[in-house]
């Protein structure tokens, strides 16, 4: 019995090696072209994440207890083991985006190396603008007892702390990486920013599940926007004849966008110090110091000993029917 079921599994092996050959670009087998070793790795590039986390947020997420007095070996400790490990997944990330190329290997490996080092030169600045982002958090949601809470739980820093990690190396000109970091943050958070968006300083994403930021999406200071809000595209059906245009929205300083709201459009721009309230949808440009909102709906009252019904202004409009 078992050899027969073997016999007809391994009758399956061609006919999938068959698919394998048939749709090219949803696998890399092609070893004479492409060092089979030359593919980035989801698991190494979420570690460097984390590790990069412990970087930025000393003290919250480390798996060993620092202290000041060894704060510059920590340090120390903590760049070297990811300048090693982001070099070689940037290298790869190169290697697979030239693999009809890849003869210049040290070329490459130099690059590679570049660019992890330039990364490593933005941790302060990145600290800079991720502590404002946090005290906008902090500032932002009264139910916040501090801003050690803010930085331990709040899904929307960790989303945002990810995206300015991302969006750095996706301006250092480097492929895939940015976006495994994003779609990680996404999978936690179920917050959706892409690495390519602009975000200023001092934002706050209050609640955060199902929010989602396009590639071109511009975003000024002093910004907050809570869940459910899609700053996206007005039509996707060009497909990649859209790339490089500028697809998704402007909102400018000490915007406020609530709950379900939609703005879309690479030429729409929320002006400064605009409110747009909750689940209204937006493809036209919003000039400054302007209230947008849905006019009340009509809320349906049900008495239920006398199964009728009023709206809210009390006046009974229809026959309750079972």
């Amino acid at each position: 019995m078992k050899e027969d079921i073997q016999t007809k599994l391994n009758a399956l092996a061609p006919l999938i090696a068959q698919s394998y050959k048939k749709y090219k670009y949803t696998s890399h087998l092609d070893c004479d072209n492409l060092d089979c070793e030359n593919m980035p790795e989801r698991e190494k590039i979420i570690d460097i994440v984390l590790r990069l986390r412990e970087l930025l947020f000393p003290g919250y997420f480390d798996k060993q207890s620092n202290c000041v007095k060894t704060i510059d070996f920590m340090i120390s400790e903590h760049i070297t083991y990811i300048y090693e490990r982001l070099y070689k997944q940037i290298y790869k990330s190169f290697m697979l985006q030239n693999r009809d190329n890849i003869s210049q290997k040290e070329e490459i490996t130099a690059r590679a190396q570049e660019k992890s080092y330039a990364f490593l030169e933005k941790i302060p600045t990145l600290r800079d603008i991720l502590s404002m982002d946090v005290q906008a958090a902090f500032d932002g949601d009264p139910a916040a007892s501090s801003t050690d809470e803010v930085i331990f739980s709040y899904p929307g820093i960790f989303a945002i702390t990810v995206h300015r990690i991302a969006h750095e190396l996706h301006m250092l000109g480097i492929p895939l990486i940015p976006r495994i970091m994003s779609e990680y943050a996404h999978t936690l958070t179920g917050i959706d920013i892409h690495p390519g968006a602009k975000i200023g300083k001092y934002f706050f994403i209050d609640h955060g599940t199902g929010i989602v930021i396009g590639e071109t999406t511009v975003i000024g200071d002093f910004v907050k926007i809570y869940q459910g809000v899609t700053l996206g595209a007005l039509s996707l059906k060009a497909g990649q004849r859209l790339k490089g245009t500028k697809r998704h929205p402007t909102l400018e300083d000490n915007v406020i966008v609530y709950a379900g709201a939609s703005i879309l459009g690479g030429e729409t721009v929320i002006g400064e110090g605009v409110v747009i309230g909750s689940n209204v949808f937006i493809t036209r440009s919003i000039t400054g110091k302007t209230n947008v909102s849905l006019k009340n709906q009509d809320l349906i009252y049900t008495d239920k000993a006398s199964k009728r019904s009023r709206k809210n202004d009390d006046n009974i409009v229809i026959d309750w029917v079972i």
